[in-house]
């Protein structure tokens, strides 16, 4: 085919053409774990196309593909983190839900032996509910016996209703404190920033979370034969690195930042950052062909098959930055991953085809396209049935 392949809108409101790379770069063969560090990809769900989905409604799950798709993170030698932010908890994924998503994927790890954590929240509880740290503690009890018992690790992610109702740190160290005696094993415990959720403001009783770095260090080192590692989503690399100085030995930061990931993961002669990472599955090949050139000592084919990613990260998760899942998605949509774009709670639509266009562009730039002609196809006829002849 002469031309470009594709007609693809830009932000100037035009249309440009579209050619993709001759190939997508090289997936890493096998399915070993990186030994040089422990990656975890956050995975997206599949919401089923035959079900209802809609804002509010019950989220219906397409459970082979939700499933299948953690096999392929697994097949890759990532780990998987569940039930998470990425899944859509709090934006579209009920905990009826989560708690079934916990218990497959849990099988599904158990069966092949395969690296797994799932987040424990306080998200069944009603907005209005949840008013002391005490009901806060037990909430969090109720979600933590489900990921313990489906075999996972558990993430204690952080609480809308912990931060509504807290009064000072006070109440963070004590809720956490409660929780962390009564774990069956380490836990991971978990900061987000505003950008993905702005309701976490002031999150461990502190206005900035700079302010914070001692209280949430002080905590894991009253605790810190329980805590595996803390993730860290602030998109703040000095912050990061900062918190990441502060914590007992043993207890890992694993980086949540999906802007500055590359040189957060490679670190320094003073230490670095594992990975619980949403755009990882995203870019899942390039991440696993990176930590294993790490794990061989390359720091140059580290560099090499991670940067060309960044571009893609920093658009996938620009302001508003909670929408990143929509890109998610779309990626797992373009890779032949889902039948369908589309997403529980109807988020497939908080992005607009400007944005996606681009993410298509990056992502063939970053040579994450799995087959790029069939995700030209799959493009095309989204253009086509949203009025935009390409």
């Amino acid at each position: 085919m002469s031309g470009p392949h594709l007609m693809l809108p830009g932000a100037d409101g035009r249309l440009h053409g579209f050619t993709p790379r001759a190939a997508p770069a090289p997936a890493p063969g096998g399915a070993a774990r990186p030994r040089s560090r422990t990656a975890y990809a956050a995975a997206h769900v599949v919401a089923d196309p035959l079900a209802g989905n809609a804002i509010g409604a019950p989220a219906r799950l397409d459970w082979p593909a939700t499933l299948a798709f953690r096999h392929h993170l697994w097949d890759l030698g990532l780990g998987v983190a569940d039930a998470m932010d990425t899944a859509q908890r709090g934006m579209g994924l009920d905990w009826p839900a989560t708690a079934e998503l916990i218990r497959r994927s849990g099988a599904e790890a158990a069966a092949r032996g395969a690296l797994l954590c799932c987040g424990a929240g306080t998200d069944h509880l009603d907005p209005g509910a949840g008013t002391t740290p005490e009901e806060v503690a037990a909430a969090y009890t109720e979600q933590l016996e489900t990921v313990e018992a489906a075999g996972a690790v558990p993430v204690l992610m952080a609480s809308r209703h912990l931060a509504a109702c807290a009064r000072g740190p006070e109440d963070y160290a004590k809720v956490y404190g409660r929780l962390l005696e009564q774990v069956r094993a380490p836990v991971i415990l978990h900061w987000l920033g505003t950008a993905f959720d702005p309701a976490l403001a002031g999150y461990w009783g502190h206005g900035e979370p700079a302010e914070a770095l001692d209280t949430v260090a002080g905590i894991i080192a009253d605790n810190a034969a329980h805590v595996d590692g803390i993730k860290v989503s602030l998109l703040d690399a000095d912050l990061e690195v900062r918190l990441r100085e502060k914590l007992p030995a043993g207890v890992r930061l694993y980086t949540g930042d999906d802007f500055n990931y590359p040189e957060l993961i490679e670190g320094d002669d003073r230490g670095h950052s594992d990975a619980l990472l949403g755009v990882f599955a995203a870019i899942a090949p390039a991440a696993a062909a990176a930590l294993r050139a790490l794990d061989a000592g390359d720091t140059e084919g580290y560099r090499a098959a991670l940067e060309p990613t960044v571009p893609l990260a920093r658009h996938l998760f620009a302001a508003p930055t909670f929408y990143y899942k929509t890109g998610i998605a779309f990626l797992s949509w373009l890779n032949g991953h889902q039948p369908g774009f589309t997403m529980v709670g109807g988020l497939h639509s908080a992005r607009d085809l400007v944005h996606l266009s681009q993410a298509l562009r990056l992502a063939d730039a970053a040579g994450v396209l799995t087959d790029p002609e069939s995700a030209v196809a799959r493009m095309r006829g989204l253009l086509e049935i949203s009025g935009v002849r390409s």
